[in-house]
């Protein structure tokens, strides 16, 4: 059984950095400048913080240079046009128009606009060009930075499994879901799992990203880069999971379709999809237990491929009765979909084509291609 992933833990830990992280800046801004209203520091730590989850560290940093210029940018157009509506809208302008170009998130374009009113309406430079809300800005930031490296010490790659997990898990609810809807022949509930496949590739960026994140903690620390292999593997993981959703999308369309047919799914069809589930599931334990340097990593890997050639063979039983146009397309993704999802679990070569094939019980070719 997968483990389930604590997400009241995780999230009072995160809770704990960030209140940490905000004094820690409030208490720097206030003793190392001598600001007496450091109220930038704290926000700049959180909100660097609350961005900078998942993210490489060159990222992070450019967030910090965002905010800390956001807020220097604010403080210079009042001291030169004085608080105002004038002012106000030259500062949005500045501060968000470049944020939103660059693609921020809403979380930190938001940010960047209420700092903007807080110094223009609220607390505007006296006419004194000394930057105290710049370097506030700066030491949060600073803070934030170290406070995300220091969480990850301990196990840098922590993060890394738990979006493994939850990625294969999100991929498996979705066939799970899908299973059921073609049980009730429910064309609703099958439009709802098309829907969700959409968002499957967001999931897919995210591993990826922190995949990426893990592998420059990482470099920072020369004990670990015996891990990089690891780190690179979920690399290569992600390019092949990013086909299993494609091909997942694909299901769901020609589920749609035969739920609109109101024909009855065979019973192979559903136990089909629910054995790619499991092959799901246990591709994403044999990542996740790989990360973490159990010795298990290759039973759960056998488990996937189990699974997936299972779900292979009894896909393979419906196209001996001409079951129509939908099913057959059907049977054609979860093929592809195993072929994948085993290039992702194990090595990418023509050996799991063959198994894959076999398993569908296609005349063995000299040359095989997907």
């Amino acid at each position: 059984m997968p483990l389930k992933i604590n997400k009241r833990k995780v999230g009072v830990r995160q809770a704990i950095v960030a209140a940490t992280a905000a004094t820690v800046a409030w208490l720097l801004a206030a003793h190392l400048i001598g600001h007496p209203d450091p109220l930038f520091a704290p926000t700049a730590a959180l909100v660097v913080l609350g961005e900078a989850r998942g993210r490489q560290l060159r990222q992070t940093a450019e967030i910090v240079l965002g905010v800390a210029a956001g807020v220097l940018v604010a403080e210079l157009v009042v001291l030169a046009l004085g608080p105002g509506i004038a002012s106000l809208f030259l500062v949005l302008l500045l501060t968000v128009g470049p944020m939103v170009a660059a693609g921020a998130s809403s979380t930190l374009v938001t940010q960047a606009a209420v700092s903007a009113v807080y110094l223009v309406l609220v607390a505007a430079p006296e006419g004194r060009l000394i930057p105290f809300r710049f370097a506030d800005a700066l030491i949060g930031g600073a803070v934030a930075i170290a406070a995300s490296q220091l969480t990850v010490a301990r196990r840098p790659l922590a993060p890394l499994v738990t979006a493994a997990r939850q990625t294969y898990a999100d991929l498996a609810d979705l066939l799970d879901d899908l299973d059921a809807a073609l049980t009730r022949m429910d064309e609703t509930a099958a439009h709802a799992v098309l829907d969700r496949a959409h968002e499957l590739n967001v999931c897919v960026e995210r591993l990826h990203a922190a995949a990426l994140a893990a592998g420059e903690t990482v470099r920072l620390r020369v004990r670990r880069r015996r891990r990089l292999r690891q780190i690179r593997n979920v690399e290569q993981t992600t390019h092949q999971l990013d086909h299993v959703v494609g091909n997942v999308w694909v299901l769901a369309r020609n589920a749609v379709t035969l739920a609109r047919l109101h024909a009855a799914a065979p019973a192979e069809l559903n136990q089909a999809i629910r054995e790619l589930s499991r092959a799901v599931r246990s591709a994403g334990e044999a990542l996740a237990t790989d990360l973490s340097g159990h010795d298990d990593a290759e039973r759960h890997a056998g488990r996937a491929e189990a699974a997936a050639l299972e779900a292979v063979r009894l896909a393979a039983q419906l196209l001996e009765d001409d079951p129509g146009l939908p099913v057959t397309m059907i049977v054609g993704q979860i093929r592809t979909t195993a072929v994948d999802l085993l290039r992702g679990v194990g090595p990418d070569d023509d050996a799991v084509l063959s198994r894959v094939d076999d398993a569908l019980g296609l005349v063995d070719a000299t040359d095989r291609r997907v």
